[in-house]
């Protein structure tokens, strides 16, 4: 894949949810600027290769999974919110837990949110479609 300006990268191990995740987020962004990688460690390089070769344009939103391999999502979200040049990048964790202690952690981390993956199709589109209508259009990052 090329490296450009991305609005939405998607870190999500399994397929599956990959695969509804960005169908919703294809039906609001043209394909070109979502792109998905399968674990932390990928995300990390990732956003490395993007901010050299775009002059630090990052993504717009992170939608970033906790259970991921190589580099969990809460070490990917504390690593990002630790390195100056990635810092102001929103990152949203889209998990299916709702257990108190896990997004007690993520925003610790440094997570700007946390929504529970709804189990129903439908309502996943939804949430997928709320979240990257706030993010993308109403919300505002320092540059």
């Amino acid at each position: 894949m090329s490296l450009r300006e991305l609005d939405v990268l998607l870190v999500e191990d399994q397929p599956t949810d990959a695969e509804l995740v960005l169908r919703a987020l294809w039906r609001q962004l043209p394909r070109e600027r979502v792109d998905w990688v399968r674990d932390g460690e990928k995300a990390l390089t990732r956003l490395g290769e993007l901010r050299i070769a775009t002059g630090f344009a990052l993504p717009r939103l992170v939608l970033l999974d906790l259970k991921l391999p190589r580099v969990s999502g809460l070490e990917l979200t504390a690593s990002i919110r630790a390195d100056k040049g990635l810092c102001r990048v929103p990152l949203v964790i889209l998990s299916s837990s709702a257990d108190e202690t896990d997004i007690a952690r993520a925003y610790e981390c440094g997570a700007n949110s946390y929504v529970v993956k709804p189990v129903d199709i439908d309502q996943l589109d939804a949430a997928v479609q709320l979240l990257t209508s706030y993010w993308l259009s109403l919300n505002r990052v320092a540059g």
